[in-house]
């Protein structure tokens, strides 16, 4: 069988099943076939594959369509929020196209491309569990396949398609073979083909013949899907053979491996989650990159922006064998791109994480909707993403540096700073900024400058001064700079601390 398109125009699909959580493989499978539509200035259309009535449900989809939208995966044509479709080929939901399914399977069987099947399961189970037994797999025996047509029949039956083999020219049982635009040509002997389920005795149709009922209907040129998927390609081109339809080109996706090189599982692997990256702290822009590089390069290039994305995108660089999720990697591309992006779009996602911090003093100074606030949250994001990997690692750390009340002494780092001498420079300090005016508080260069000017007066070098009061202020040896540090804690907190250092001191 070849390949050959529908249309002229190209048009993919993504096609979840609404029983959980967008996967990072679905996520990639619905960027690729987005690049590809992109670059071809084709559609991308979102087909809901919820046949299974007891585990689809609305909340699923929803969950689907929101991981889709903050990646930034936007659909043309398809499935929307609340059962709700836009385009001109739907339904897009399966369980609203039963009709359609009927008409054609009962339009086969009349044809006689397909019959009614009456093995019960039981009978199909105990024929299975012997060839088990014997060694060998099992093939549907045709036990129903000539069997006469019954009019208004009341026995409960399955239909099945016809498969044909072919023979080759010396007489040998045939094969099927499509070219893959990844892996290249792919083939199958018929007689690993047998007259396969359409649709099932109470009524609902199976995988792959709802999926190329679709396909055709929605006349979509490309499926681009999960290596996971080839097996299923070969019964489903025996179906577009028996309906005389062309099938379109055919793509899979290397799969996606979980550390411990197992398949990246919903139930085994917590990460395999979109969303929950993103209550990590994960910046979309890093997903997305992250994603399009498990099975796709562009050169040497890793840091990847959607619209080179788009730019770049083609099969030929698109990997054969499994990509391996690797969470350090996703969080060096976080770092970059929190460093990449500007400060106040970073400033912007992270007022969520600020805001579920415990045991914090920031209040209107730093959550409030004022720019004042938000000049606040950009110094944060900009003293901070150059050592963060994530905006849960800013807020947290911003809150111990910065917005917690009080703060806990290092014993090692009290100990060497926090001698009588750097006492007696806090007290110093303390006491000039006290003595600043409140616009002052919120100028690092002015605040940096007074501490250097406290250095130069006892003739001291600057680290002799700043050590004590970056240990008495945050608690550590390390910090942002001494300016910045200062602004974002305070004036109020800053006076505190170095109050609670002098009154410790006093008192023992």
């Amino acid at each position: 069988v070849s390949s050959s398109t529908m249309a002229d125009v190209v048009r993919v699909r993504f096609a979840p099943s609404p029983t959980g959580f967008l996967h990072i493989g679905g996520a990639r499978t619905a960027l690729f076939n987005i690049l590809y539509a992109q670059k071809s200035k084709g559609t991308f259309i979102l087909r809901v594959e919820d046949t299974d009535e007891k585990r689809s449900t609305n909340e699923s989809l929803n969950a689907i369509l929101r991981a889709m939208d903050w990646l930034g995966l936007e659909v043309d044509e398809g499935a929307v929020y609340n059962g709700q479709q836009k385009g001109d080929v739907g339904p897009y939901y399966q369980s609203e196209r039963a009709e359609i399914y009927r008409e054609v399977a009962d339009d086969m069987v009349k044809r006689g491309v397909a019959y009614r099947c009456y093995c019960s399961k039981q009978v199909i189970d105990e024929r299975r569990a012997a060839a088990e037994k014997e060694g060998r797999p099992y093939k549907y025996e045709k036990t129903c396949r000539d069997l006469p047509l019954v009019e208004n029949e009341t026995r409960p039956y399955a239909i099945r398609v016809k498969v044909d083999n072919e023979m080759d020219d010396e007489g040998n049982v045939g094969s099927i073979t499509f070219h893959d635009k990844i892996l290249g040509p792919i083939t199958k002997s018929y007689n690993e083909v047998d007259d396969w389920i359409m649709v099932r005795t109470d009524g609902v149709p199976t995988y792959n013949f709802a999926c190329v009922v679709d396909d055709h209907n929605m006349h979509i040129s490309l499926v681009l899907r999960g290596q996971e998927h080839i097996n299923s390609t070969f019964p489903q081109l025996t179906l577009y053979k028996a309906l005389g339809w062309a099938p379109p080109s055919f793509a899979h996706l290397p799969l996606i491996m979980a550390p411990d090189r197992s398949k990246l599982s919903k139930r085994k692997h917590k990460e395999a989650d979109v969303i929950i990256h993103k209550e990590n702290g994960i910046l979309h822009e890093a997903l997305l990159n992250y994603i399009v590089r498990l099975g796709w390069s562009h050169g040497d290039d890793e840091v990847i922006t959607r619209e080179q994305m788009g730019e770049w995108f083609d099969f030929d660089s698109v990997g054969k064998t499994s990509a391996v999720y690797d969470n350090e990697k996703l969080l060096w591309f976080n770092m970059q791109w929190m460093k990449m992006l500007d400060p106040e779009i970073v400033a912007d996602r992270l007022l969520p994480f600020l805001k579920n911090v415990q045991n914090s003093v920031m209040g209107d100074r730093v959550l409030a909707d004022t720019p004042e606030a938000k000049d606040v949250r950009v110094k944060t994001v900009l003293a901070l993403r150059e050592r963060a990997k994530t905006l849960v690692e800013i807020a947290e750390t911003a809150n111990k540096l910065f917005f917690c009340q009080g703060v806990e002494i290092d014993p090692k780092a009290g100990k060497k700073f926090l001698t009588d001498d750097g006492r007696r420079l806090l007290a110093i300090l303390r006491e000039k900024f006290e003595a600043l005016p409140a616009e002052a508080w919120h100028s690092s260069t002015t605040l940096i400058e007074l501490v250097k000017k406290v250095a130069e007066e006892q003739s001291l070098g600057l680290g002799k001064v700043a050590q004590p009061l970056r240990v008495a202020i945050t608690g550590n040896t390390a910090s942002p700079g001494m300016g910045q540090t200062l602004e974002l804690i305070g004036r109020e907190q800053v006076l505190g601390r170095i109050d609670a250092v002098l009154v410790a001191s006093a008192s023992t």
